[in-house]
């Protein structure tokens, strides 16, 4: 199952379309690859897993990098060692954001980005995002400071936006923004 997931890498061009709305009820497909990017960013995240099967970890993953052109995406988020809370946002809005800006401090990473990339992507400290799940029932999560980045940073992969292209020197970064 972990096989199944081809990234496309950040020089294909199909990274750089805009996702197209997802018509509800989900093809079997859809959920099959829901499934297994679900899946991939678990065990990306599991470091003997990851090491086994020579899986780069990853918290994210749009639809459209696996050059699948529907706005829907996946992040896995570990909030305690070994304890994933798994987000799936299906034709996803961000409908609110806190005017206070953060950067990770290491940067941002990206599965279709295979190169360390210097600098960093500024973004809201606090995001709400609406959007659906794979029943098609509306759903609202208000994120903040890593996991906003990671929802910021699946949207913009809809948008087809790669976080190089927001890339800035940490020395630019303005004073009101912090890194986390």
């Amino acid at each position: 199952m972990l096989n199944a997931i081809s990234i496309l890498d950040e020089k294909d061009k199909r990274l750089r379309e805009i996702s197209q709305p997802v018509v509800f009820p989900l093809t079997s497909q859809d959920k099959e690859l829901i499934k297994k990017m679900a899946a991939y960013l678990k065990s990306s995240q599991i470091k003997e897993i990851a090491k086994k099967y020579q899986l780069r970890p990853g918290m994210g993953l749009a639809a459209s990098q696996l050059g699948i052109n529907k706005r829907y995406f996946v992040i896995v988020h570990e909030e305690e060692e070994q304890k994933f809370k798994e987000y799936i946002m299906i034709n996803p809005t961000i409908v609110s954001y806190s005017e206070e800006q953060i950067y990770a401090i290491d940067g941002e990473g990206c599965l279709s980005v295979n190169r360390e990339v210097a600098g960093v992507v500024p973004r809201y400290a606090r995001v709400t995002i609406t959007g659906f799940n794979m029943e098609g029932k509306k759903i609202t999560i208000r994120a903040r400071e890593e996991l906003a980045i990671a929802f910021q940073h699946e949207i913009d992969h809809l948008d087809g936006i790669l976080f190089i292209d927001k890339v800035i020197n940490p020395l630019e970064a303005s004073s009101s923004m912090r890194g986390i």
